[in-house]
Formats: C-alpha cells, structure tokens, sequence
C-alpha cells in the first residue's frame, strides 16, 4: 500500500492552521485514522527525512509525538533547545531559517511569538510547522476535532463549549471549528475574549460551513446542554506574573462537577494539558470516564504523524 498522503494538496506551511481548506483537514483526518489503525504501513514513509525541533517554551506532548512521529515514520529528528537564548537574539531569525533548510526537511517551532513562526516560514523553503505561539496551536485543535469524530462520528452541529481565557488554543479550536461546521460557544470573563480578528475569521468561514459562533461571558449558559466541554489553563506560558490576578478573576470559570452537569448527558470533557488541579478543571472532572484527555494526547501523534507525511513528504 502506498504510504503517500491520499488525494491530500498539502499546503507548504502550517503556520496558523487556516491555511488548510475543509477537504484537506477531512483528508488529514482520513490519513491520521489509517495511521493509528495501521502503523506499519507508515514505517519507512519518511526515511532519509530530518525534521529540526526548535522550541522556546517547555513542552512535553508536542516534543515527544514529534520526535516520536518523525521515528515511527523513518525519519530523524533534531532538537534545538532556545529556552535560554530566544530566536533572533544570536542570529537573526532569517539567518536560522535560511541555515536550517540546507540540513533539514521541515522545521516545527514553538516560540513566544506569532510573528516569530510567520518570519520562519517567510525565509525558509521548507515546510514550518506551528508547534504553538502566543497566537495559535493548530496541531492540537486538528487533534481536539480528530478526537471527537473519533466519539461522535459527526463534527457537524456538535456543541463545543470553551469555558476560560480566550487564548491560542481557544484561537486554534475557532477556525478549525469553524471549517467543520460544529457549533462553538466561547464564555471568557470580559476583557479575556478571543481576538476580534480571530472571531471575525471564523465567522467568516462559518457562513459557508454553517457552523455556529457565541461569544459569551456566562460559563452555564456556554456548557447548557454543550456535546463537548473545553477548558485550559487560566496562565498560558509567558504569563506567569499574571497568575494571582487571573485566579481571582477565573474562579468562576472552573470545570467542576456542577458546571459539567449542565452539559448534554453524553458530553465529553477536553483539555490540551498541562492541566491545573483544582484551578481550571477539578480532578473529579479530569479523571473521569467523561474526560478525554489522555485519548487527546495519544491523538496528537497520530495527527501530527499525519501533518508531516502531508508536508515533508
């Protein structure tokens, strides 16, 4: 069997995850399904590749379902640690991009800034790949939707409901959201909304998807009989002072038991991890046989295994 992406037109980068059209996020579901199915199908699909790792912020899932992705796949992986030393304080950033894609196939980067992975992909002329940003993390909500069909079977009309800061995955989970015609409500204390552009874009693909976008600032009218329950850290990385503020502030956006009861009586509970016990979500929540967590986690290496055979190969 052939280990190429199926009928699946790749764009060069993915870099906010709105570059992938409707049909190709279905083709990349198809292939990540085939992948996690069958494996061994996809064992020498990238022999000879190397992909350069290159990350400013911690990680655990990404790190490992890339390294772990790229091997499974023949491939090899390289990693650059900039956690002390950010892109372009050494070098410029044009000047690592235009160095790496000499030795390598495709770069995965998770960096502080947006603008950092755009000015990448600008001076490379391989495949970048957003690792996460302070804008977007399109690798885990291509994993949060894959998940779900994976338990609903249809993305069409599902009820999401984002209880917390309207952050870059909040951002992620919009547009791709929004490409596969689920219904999305969005409840943030006011002040901590989703970028307006942001809303506005998905809006703009949910007229012809006819997926559905509420932003709400009301946590139980948000979760009201939602398929699908979503919460993340109250302090993305980079925000650490504002800790003690936000707790106070996101105190009555916490997942708890009561909040969740409000949802349909088959919803789910998600969360991209890290997560905090007892801030965001409750343990009780978290561990129980309505969380999906761990099966979002497994499903970021099938995705991601899916996203680097559609890329790099």
């Amino acid at each position: 069997m052939s280990t190429r992406p199926m009928a699946l037109t790749a764009p060069r980068d993915l870099v906010t995850g709105n570059e992938l059209s409707t049909a190709q996020i279905r083709e990349l579901f198809h292939l990540s399904a085939d992948i996690k199915a069958h494996p061994e199908r996809y064992r020498s699909a990238l022999a000879g590749r190397f992909l350069a790792l290159i990350f400013e912020k911690p990680s655990l899932r990404t790190r490992v379902t890339f390294e772990v992705g790229i091997a499974s796949l023949g491939g090899t992986a390289v990693f650059l640690d900039h956690q002390g030393t950010r892109l372009g304080v050494r070098e410029s950033v044009p000047d690592v991009a235009r160095n790496l894609e000499r030795w390598v196939h495709g770069l995965v980067a998770r960096t502080f800034c947006q603008s950092t992975i755009e000015e990448l992909a600008a001076h490379a002329s391989i495949p970048v790949i957003n690792a996460l940003s302070d804008r977007f993390h399109p690798c885990q909500a291509l994993a949060d939707f894959f998940t779900l069909e994976e338990h609903f079977r249809n993305l069409r009309g599902l009820k999401l409901a984002y209880v917390g800061d309207g952050n870059n995955v909040c951002h992620s989970l919009l547009l791709t959201g929004a490409r596969l015609g689920a219904c999305l409500r969005i409840a943030t204390p006011k002040g901590y909304e989703p970028d307006a552009a942001v809303v506005a874009e998905a809006r703009c693909i949910a007229r012809d998807s006819c997926a559905r976008i509420e932003i709400l600032h009301d946590p139980a009218e948000a979760v009201t009989q939602a398929q699908a329950v979503y919460t993340d850290v109250w302090a993305s990385m980079g925000q650490e002072a504002e800790t003690a503020v936000r707790e106070k502030i996101f105190a009555p956006y916490q997942v708890n038991e009561a909040l969740l009861a409000l949802a349909a009586p088959d919803a789910v509970f998600l969360h991209c991890l890290p997560a905090h016990r007892g801030q965001e979500v409750t343990s009780g929540v978290l561990d129980s046989p309505r969380s999906l967590v761990y099966e979002q986690a497994e499903n970021r290496l099938h995705v991601q295994k899916a996203i680097l055979l559609a890329l790099l190969g």
